[in-house]
């Protein structure tokens, strides 16, 4: 990531906090939820990766296209989830967006080290304003779906009767 050091840092700490959290989550019981979790688990440890600051640490040219190959491969395998989930349509959007960025930053131009400001693309304005704007409305309705529901009082039973989740079965 080009820029300054600190919101990439807090990125990446963001980023790799959500891959954490998404480990966590892979030990749900349902084989749907593992997945799905460990699909979010790689997007989380790719982004946090790709936002460590360039003054730190740019990785070499080959970098790029591997990041490209590996989101390439779980965007089919999202893809190929999303006949039987439509919530895998989500996953195959975000390796999308993460071969888009690997493109974007195979593509920019080499840059000296300890300027703190950006360098290089930033892709097609237009697709990184749709991806921005998709990705904004995703994360605002996760964070509804993240607001608590008062606990029904008897025995950790839902209110329509059901075993109330286990912890890795959060979203």
């Amino acid at each position: 990531m080009h820029g300054p050091a600190s919101p990439g840092w807090l990125l990446v700490a963001l980023c790799a906090a959500t891959g954490a959290y998404c480990l966590l989550r892979m030990r749900s019981g349902v084989e749907e939820q593992r997945g799905a979790a460990g699909g979010e688990a790689l997007m989380g440890f790719g982004m946090a990766a790709m936002a460590v600051p360039a003054v730190v640490f740019s990785p070499p040219g080959w970098v790029w296209p591997a990041y490209a190959v590996v989101f390439g491969a779980a965007g089919l395998r999202a893809l190929w989830a999303a006949r039987s989930a439509r919530h895998h349509l989500h996953h195959a959007v975000g390796a999308a967006a993460m071969v888009y960025m690997a493109v974007v930053m195979a593509a920019a131009p080499a840059h000296g080290h300890g300027h703190g400001h950006a360098h290089g693309a930033s892709g097609t304005p237009v697709l990184t304003g749709a991806l921005l704007l998709y990705f904004t409305g995703y994360v605002l309705l996760t964070g509804v779906r993240l607001v608590p529901v008062v606990a029904v009082a008897g025995g950790g039973a839902g209110a329509d009767g059901r075993a109330a989740a286990g912890w890795g079965d959060r979203p």
